[in-house]
C-alpha cells in the first residue's frame, strides 16, 4: 500500500491573494467547488492538466525562516531569463541568483513570494538539453 500526494499546503496570511500570485505563475485555475474569493480563509487551485492543486490556508503567525520544502520551476516556453523577468512583474521578489554557479548557462535563480516564500527557477528543458 502508498500514499499519493493530494494537494500541496502553503500556509499564508492572506489565502485570496497568495493564490491569485500563484495562480498567475503557473497557470493554474480555480477549482469551481472551492469558493477562492477575497477574504476566505482557504483558497485552492489546480493545474488544468495535471490535477495538481495547491492549497492556501491563512494563519495567524507570520513566516519566520527559510522553507524546508520548496517548488523549483521550468519555463513551459522560453528561457529561464524570459520566465524570470514575468515572475518579477507579478511580484516575485529576487532572493539570490545562482545562474552560472556551475558553469556558464547553469543554476538558477532563488525568488520570494509575496508572502516570502521561496521557489527556484530553473533553465527550462531546451535550455538544459542545449537546445536553446
Amino acid at each position: 500500500m502508498t500514499s499519493f500526494v493530494s494537494h500541496t499546503t502553503i500556509d499564508c496570511r492572506s489565502a485570496y491573494e497568495l493564490s491569485e500570485f500563484w495562480r498567475g505563475v503557473l497557470g493554474y485555475e480555480d477549482i469551481p467547488e472551492d469558493p477562492n474569493l477575497p477574504g476566505h480563509e482557504e483558497c485552492m487551485i489546480r493545474d488544468p492538466q495535471t490535477h495538481h492543486q495547491l492549497l492556501f490556508i491563512e494563519v495567524p503567525e507570520p513566516k519566520t525562516i527559510k522553507n524546508r520544502l520548496h517548488l523549483d520551476l521550468r519555463p513551459r516556453t522560453g528561457t529561464r531569463d524570459q520566465e524570470l523577468a514575468r515572475l518579477l512583474e507579478l511580484g516575485a521578489t529576487e532572493v539570490a541568483d545562482l545562474r552560472g554557479k556551475h558553469g556558464p548557462g547553469t543554476g538558477w535563480v532563488v525568488l520570494a513570494d509575496p508572502e516570502g516564500n521561496e521557489f527556484c527557477i530553473l533553465r527550462s528543458e531546451a535550455e538544459a538539453a542545449g537546445q536553446a
